[in-house]
């Protein structure tokens, strides 16, 4: 009996024998339309496990893959740096070899030409990336790209999408795709990213990465179901001064005045306080139970608030408002990122100073003028809190001044990686700012473990 293999609201659906279950252990039976389902991304292991069982498969779902293919050579084959970390690629289909993808890298393609044999999917972290991705592969690309996110919806034979359109729009889009491409693919590992790579039954999948998951922890676990295996993976030190400019950093302790101190201990005591006695009490509780368990009760919620106040007071104090000040007047000459744990710190230093802010709030146009003027050389630095984290080529910028942080050593990574964009005769320079015997005195040493 044929099995027939459909895509239909980000599932497959899979009409055959009432059995198909014992050959196709991914399926599951649906009693509202009658007939079994399973997540677009089995599609390519369920048809092959199919087949192998003997059932011929009227296969609907590689029916709407339309044919396409670059007529010239990818950029630059390192994009991405890191210490060892990894990219994924490719779940099915023939083994090949990336280009050099300096993270981790989860399979991919021959050398040059990329072999782009069907539709293919980029997906990129923020809408400030879609143009950078649209621009880039504009260099050796010359059919029309596709853009999905930033209000835009136009899908082409390759099509780039932001993480949020790829949520909102796989469920009907999904199909189109055969080969997918995920940038910064350490997003994908839990909630509504790694539903959007669910829905697409791509059987071909890359995905790159600066800042991979833990080795078998359940993140990395998830990438390997969604994407695929780690199959590449270099460390920072080997792309520093050849594929990477070289680097300089910098690590600055100031302290907190005596008003700050004493500001700092009111808040963040009653949450140690609280946390001990959790401890204590239930000392199998992980850090998210504890969190779980202090946001239960109203005391409990005010002491998350003193933590959050805490963080605050250690992450921009009086000192690093100065030591900013100082180290924007010696780099002037320089193009420099200032980097903050919050937006509102990022707009306190660009009042300060003088200087642009791009925040999550900056409009496109806005955002546009900004970095133009950035990479001509008329604004000389630029404020941000996260939005620059990820993925932005700025590779003019040459000084990265760490503000304060708030996502730990994966944030320092990427934040690093915005200076190391090699240029001519550059020399990259880091400054990270660390408030002794605080929240982000401990926040700064787990970066430091991740970048040795």
């Amino acid at each position: 009996m044929d099995v027939r293999l459909d895509f239909d609201g980000g599932t497959l659906r899979i009409s055959g024998p009432p059995d198909v279950e014992r050959f196709a252990p991914q399926a599951v039976w649906d009693p509202r339309t009658g007939c079994h389902r399973a997540p677009a991304h089995h599609y390519a292991s369920l048809r092959d496990g199919l087949s192998d069982a003997g059932f011929p498969v009227d296969d609907r779902v590689q029916a709407r893959i339309v044919a396409g293919a670059p007529s010239r050579s990818p950029p630059r084959s390192c994009a991405r740096t890191s210490k060892p970390r990894s990219t994924h690629g490719p779940r099915t289909g023939d083994a090949a070899s990336w280009c050099c993808p300096p993270a981790r890298a989860r399979h991919a393609w021959p050398s040059p030409p990329w072999p782009l044999c069907a539709r293919a999917a980029s997906s990129s972290a923020r809408r400030a990336l879609l143009e950078q991705w649209e621009r880039t592969l504009r260099s050796w690309y010359r059919g029309p790209i596709g853009i999905v996110g930033d209000g835009q919806r136009r899908v082409e034979a390759l099509t780039v999408m932001t993480f949020a359109s790829g949520y909102q729009r796989l469920d009907e889009l999904g199909a189109h795709f055969s080969l997918v491409v995920v940038d910064e693919v350490h997003h994908f590992a839990t909630g509504r990213q790694a539903e959007a790579l669910e829905m697409c039954p791509a059987p071909h999948r890359l995905g790159l990465t600066a800042s991979a998951e833990v080795p078998h922890s359940a993140a990395a676990e998830r990438l390997d179901e969604l994407v695929g295996p780690v199959v590449y993976e270099v460390a920072l030190s080997t792309l520093l001064g050849t594929h990477l400019a070289p680097v300089d950093l910098v690590r600055h302790r100031v302290r907190l005045g005596p008003n700050e101190r004493e500001a700092y201990r009111r808040a963040y005591e009653p949450f140690a306080e609280r946390v001990a006695s959790l401890r204590r009490a239930s000392p199998e509780l992980d850090w998210s139970g504890v969190l779980r368990t202090l946001a239960r009760s109203a005391a409990g919620r005010d002491a998350l608030s003193g933590l959050e106040r805490a963080m605050a007071l250690s992450g921009f104090p009086q000192q690093k408002r100065e030591l900013v000040g100082r180290l924007l007047e010696r780099h002037w000459t320089e193009r420099t990122l200032v980097f903050t744990a919050l937006a509102r710190d990022a707009y306190d230093l660009a009042r300060r100073h003088l200087i642009p802010v791009i925040t999550a709030e900056v409009g496109r146009a806005e955002r546009h003028e900004i970095l133009d003027r950035f990479r001509d050389g008329t604004y000389r630095a630029i404020a941000s809190a996260r939005v620059l984290n990820e993925g932005l080529d700025v590779p003019e910028a040459s000084v990265a001044i760490v503000v304060g942080s708030r996502a730990g050593p994966r944030e320092m990574l990427q934040r690093i990686g915005r200076v190391l964009r090699p240029v001519a005769g550059k020399r990259a320079m880091v400054h990270e700012l660390i408030t002794a015997g605080t929240l982000d005195a401990t926040r700064a040493a787990r970066g430091h473990n991740a970048l040795r």
